[in-house]
């Protein structure tokens, strides 16, 4: 009785194990419903996803999808899509919408656009319903100097064409802020924009900024305009103090050069003092030299001593007549 029982236990068992390994493989419940949708997919389909590790559901629900919404498509190309690594509920659900809204998208397109790591049902609503970016603030000056800052709001719509290596929204923006800059620097007065902001945005439209990103430009709106620092002004001041500074560079240089010049004639002044004093100390040698040689005599000395006499007193004088005169 208990070697029966036991047999008995291990039959129940391994026809348990034998369910669970056939709903595990087999997702029962998944294939009535694609067979209820009118969806033609096969048992060994599925066991065949398993076996690849495909999760059945992410492949079946999405075509139960596209079903109903009338493509046709394979299982074979959202199987391929999800091993390459793409989303194929975010692709099925962009096919639909480019359906409805009477955009020519196909699947390959898709798919590539998917894959390239862009959010393809993202893409096709923008090309149905047009998103606004608004750019940060932005600095122009005008030829009078006068800074203006200034923001704006792009509307764009994706073009599905160019949405695999076209540039981004940040290109879109940089753009528009370049266009920007080089419209309201080609104004004469910054009154001219205050007075018709319109003509920038015009201007802006006109440059074709679009061009190699995978949006178009519908339009380009200043949403506002603040009048900033005067740029001419403070350029000219900053001018002028350079200026200054350079013109006191070179007076300092002139007047270093001429207290050099005046040091080196009070140089050569005193050189030539103690060449006189040199000399003056050489003439009472000589005087004695003439006279111990008889060249000179007592009287020509004492001559020459009340010649030297009257001088210092007329030049006494003449000082004294001078300083009486400047009192």
């Amino acid at each position: 009785m208990g070697v029966e029982l036991w047999v008995v236990f291990l039959i129940i068992a391994a026809v348990v194990l034998l369910i669970w390994l056939f709903l595990t493989l087999i997702p029962i419940g998944l294939w009535i419903s694609a067979v209820a949708a009118n969806v033609k997919i096969g048992i060994f389909t599925l066991v065949g996803m398993r076996l690849r590790g495909v999760p059945p559901v992410r492949i079946v629900s999405p075509l139960i999808k596209a079903v109903k919404a009338g493509l046709a498509l394979s299982t074979n190309k959202l199987e391929a899509h999800y091993l390459a690594g793409g989303n194929v509920d975010c692709l099925i659900n962009a096919l639909i919408a480019a359906q409805r809204a009477g955009i020519a998208l196909e699947f390959e397109r898709a798919a590539a656009i998917d894959l390239a790591g862009r959010n393809v049902l993202e893409a096709v609503q923008m090309s149905v319903y047009p998103k606004v970016i608004e750019t940060p603030a932005i600095s122009a000056i005008a030829k009078n100097g006068i800074e203006l800052i200034t923001k704006a709001k792009v509307t764009i719509r994706a073009n599905i064409d160019r949405l695999i290596g076209g540039a981004g929204e940040q290109t879109i923006i940089a753009r528009v802020g370049e266009g920007i800059v080089s419209t309201i620097g080609g104004c004469n007065s910054h009154d001219e924009v205050l007075q018709n902001p319109a003509s920038v945005s015009r201007m802006v439209l006109e440059k074709g900024l679009e061009t190699g990103t995978a949006f178009e430009i519908l339009s380009v709106d200043i949403t506002s305009i603040d009048v900033g620092r005067n740029i001419g002004a403070q350029l000219l001041t900053d001018q002028a103090e350079a200026d200054k500074r350079i013109a006191q560079a070179r007076a300092e240089e002139r007047r270093a050069m001429a207290a050099a010049i005046e040091e080196e004639m009070r140089a050569q002044v005193q050189e030539m003092r103690a060449k006189v004093v040199e000399a003056e100390a050489e003439v009472p040698k000589a005087m004695a030299k003439a006279l111990s040689e008889g060249k000179l005599g007592a009287m020509d000395y004492y001559n020459m001593m009340n010649v030297v006499s009257d001088t210092q007193m007329r030049n006494a004088m003449a000082g004294s007549d001078e300083r009486e005169a400047s009192d």
